[in-house]
């Protein structure tokens, strides 16, 4: 008979509570919009499919909350029902948690291949690859809802090309005689989806500024709207100089209310996680952009993003709403 192996306790890594960590507070912010959305729903389609995603943002905090416990790691606070004012009036038509569904499952599915490729230790690494698998499917479903309501807007079509070819002058990247060549597939993908992205920013800053009560905070709230709608006009402009058609919002998805169903300390902490998504996402595309007029209006975006990025953090630090992430041992504290 073998001798049996000892399980072995293997810890916890940087990257693993980092992830961990990072998808509790989302999935808990996530959870505060998914109710308050749910209380006000009267789309019998859309009911079902926001309660689905509800459950799955709770399993995914109960999950990591069993981790932490078996680690005896600190359960984060996040964020919970004082954040929440479900007597609040809508703020939001219903169409809008489409949106927000369909959103928040493609920013999603980036974020879980990104955590998932930093982690090893088995369990961690099968939670955060079911996540993936839910969430492919949760985005899936939000397109498939959003074509049957004719409320998406498909990526630009083009051309197939007649043949291959290789890159075989300096005008690909630079501009020659003012002349530029059309975008490429992969830069008209990415200018499309930041004007999308751009266009759910605007709408939720929309109904964030009209909710806010704080002068300063309202303030903050409509630069963020006006940064979103300044790159929508830049690249929708730039689609129709390519003879494309500049894409544009279905319909108005704010409401009219003026009393705030969220908590400050909620509404900021979205922007704060929309900011650090939007950076990604810039210079992400930026690094794929093969024009050099595309790589610098991305480069002037990021720096702008940066900034108010940087203000938002101010505000939330100032106001005591960041928890803070968890940190490596302070060896010279320890020493000195």
């Amino acid at each position: 008979m073998k001798p049996q192996k000892k399980s072995v306790n293997i810890e916890l890594t940087c990257t693993e509570i980092g992830g961990l960590w990072g998808i509790f507070m989302q999935e808990s912010m996530n959870s505060c919009f998914l109710s308050y959305f749910l209380h006000h729903l009267q789309d019998e389609e859309i009911i079902p499919f926001a309660n689905e995603a509800l459950e799955i943002s709770k399993g995914r905090i109960d999950k990591i909350k069993e981790i932490f416990m078996k680690e005896n790691f600190p359960i984060p606070t996040g964020f919970a029902d004082e954040d929440v004012n479900l007597a609040a009036p809508p703020l939001f038509h219903d169409v809008f948690t489409l949106s927000y569904l369909y959103m928040m499952n493609r920013l999603g599915m980036i974020n879980f291949g990104f955590v998932a490729s930093n982690n090893v230790r088995l369990d961690v690494l099968d939670f955060f690859t079911e996540c993936s698998h839910t969430t492919i499917e949760m985005f899936g479903k939000a397109v498939k809802m959003m074509l049957s309501k004719g409320i998406y807007d498909r990526p630009p079509k083009m051309n197939y090309p007649k043949e291959i070819e290789f890159v075989q002058k300096e005008s690909f990247i630079n501009d020659i005689f003012g002349k530029k060549r059309p975008l490429n597939a992969i830069e008209l993908s990415e200018v499309f989806f930041n004007i999308e992205r751009n266009y759910f920013s605007v709408l939720l800053m929309l109904g964030f500024a009209q909710v806010v009560k704080d002068k300063k905070l309202k303030s903050h709230v409509l630069e963020g709207k006006t940064i979103s709608e300044k790159q929508i006009s830049f690249f929708n402009n730039l689609l129709m100089e390519e003879d494309l058609l500049g894409t544009v919002p279905v319909g108005m998805e704010v409401t009219a209310s003026t009393i705030s169903p969220f908590s400050d300390k909620l509404i900021f902490s979205m922007i704060n996680a929309l900011n650090a998504v939007d950076i990604s996402l810039i210079s992400h595309a930026m690094s794929l952009s093969m024009r050099v007029d595309l790589s610098a209006q991305y480069s002037k975006v990021l720096l702008e993003v940066m900034q108010y990025a940087k203000d938002t953090f101010d505000i939330v630090v100032e106001n005591k709403w960041l928890e803070q992430p968890p940190l490596a041992t302070n060896r010279n504290e320890l020493l000195s």
